[in-house]
């Protein structure tokens, strides 16, 4: 039996409509429509078709249906000015990547969730309240995506053709789920980290908030998160300089940019050197890249755990894509490539908190 479900993820997955789809396997619009809403099943010469069009193997769309994410359970940034194509093939490979997520945890006990709900405080207060109840004090944290996989959090790529999703969360059967961009400066990508802990601590399951009040909460929950107050305050100066901002930027591994920001809002930036500070930033290039920034993206520690913890047990990469019915290029599109994580330097003997390694044990 084809799984309708199956046919409808797969092709979403890959950004086509049904129009794309019947052109490209010689099928009736109307037929594939059907298709996909179990009113008939494909024949198996039908089906080899649409698996080669689709880059599934066949196998993938004999499996148990499964359900697309709903679109109100995640937070996307920016998700009006998202277009529809790019928006369901994301939620489509997250949706793959649920099963993924399972495929390990039936193997291995990683952490539980140890997020609480905050949806109640102000955004700077709910990041003070965070950090003081994992215990980070007002310290630089070197690495955020191993700081929430230690919290419970799992992580995970976003293909890198989605090149307009930046990053989204929600909350799955009590599990909480980052999807990351991997285009972005690493810089971006602490910061996009930090942002989706927003959302899921502020607009959590209890709570669901969308659009633009909830990205505001979720941009002032990252700021203050990455850059506290009494940090911020204890190592720059009131008014300082933009070469004082590109420097200090590196203690807490922020775009300069989002430094001046946190630092106009801390009241430490008046309005007009917060204006000519942008400007002159802007006319260095750091509206769109860093300069001499950090030079590698923060990836799972996790899954390079479970994956080095498998292949010693002779479970390849490739083995794993095989249970989960899909290619290894698929597969490793959700996991970062498996690269190994490089802890950049901060440039200066400021103290930062190092997150633990995720606990991780066999499920016997």
């Amino acid at each position: 039996m084809v799984s309708s479900s199956r046919i409808a993820i797969a092709r979403k997955r890959r950004g086509l409509t049904l129009a794309d789809l019947s052109e490209r396997v010689g099928v009736s619009l109307q037929s594939l429509s059907n298709y996909e809403t179990g009113r008939t099943d494909p024949t198996n010469e039908t089906l080899a078709r649409i698996a080669a069009a689709l880059d599934f193997p066949e196998s993938f769309f004999r499996k148990s249906d499964v359900d697309l994410l709903p679109l109100d359970a995640v937070s996307f940034r920016a998700r009006s000015k998202l277009a529809a194509a790019p928006r369901d093939a994301a939620l489509a490979a997250s949706t793959l990547t649920l099963e993924l997520n399972e495929w390990i945890e039936s193997r291995y006990k990683l952490p539980d969730a140890q997020l609480p709900t905050l949806g109640r405080l102000d955004a700077e207060s709910a990041a003070d309240v965070l950090r003081a109840r994992w215990g980070l004090g007002d310290a630089p944290i070197s690495n955020m995506v191993h700081l929430v996989e230690s919290r419970g959090v799992r992580v995970f790529s976003l293909p890198p053709e989605f090149s307009d999703v930046d990053a989204f969360s929600f909350w799955r059967n009590g599990t909480p789920f980052i999807f990351l961009s991997t285009l972005k400066s690493p810089e971006r990508g602490r910061f996009d980290v930090a942002h989706e802990l927003g959302h899921l601590v502020l607009h959590g399951e209890e709570r669901g908030l969308h659009g633009p009040p909830a990205e505001k909460e979720a941009n002032s929950f990252a700021s203050a998160f990455l850059m506290p107050q009494d940090s911020v305050r204890n190592y720059i100066p009131d008014s300082p300089l933009p070469s004082q901002i590109i420097e200090a930027k590196k203690i807490w591994k922020v775009a300069a940019m989002a430094l001046t920001y946190r630092l106009h809002d801390l009241g430490m930036l008046s309005d007009w050197h917060y204006r000519k500070a942008c400007i002159e930033l802007s006319k260095k290039g750091y509206r769109s890249m860093e300069h001499r920034g950090i030079p590698t993206r923060e990836k799972s520690q996790l899954l390079e755990k479970v994956f080095s913890m498998a292949h010693g047990r002779g479970i390849t990469t490739r083995h794993v894509a095989d249970e989960l019915d899909v290619s290894t290029q698929e597969l490793n599109s959700w996991i970062f490539g498996l690269v190994v994580t490089v802890r950049a330097g901060s440039g200066r003997s400021v103290p930062s908190v190092v997150a633990s390694r995720p606990r991780l044990s066999i499920v016997r």
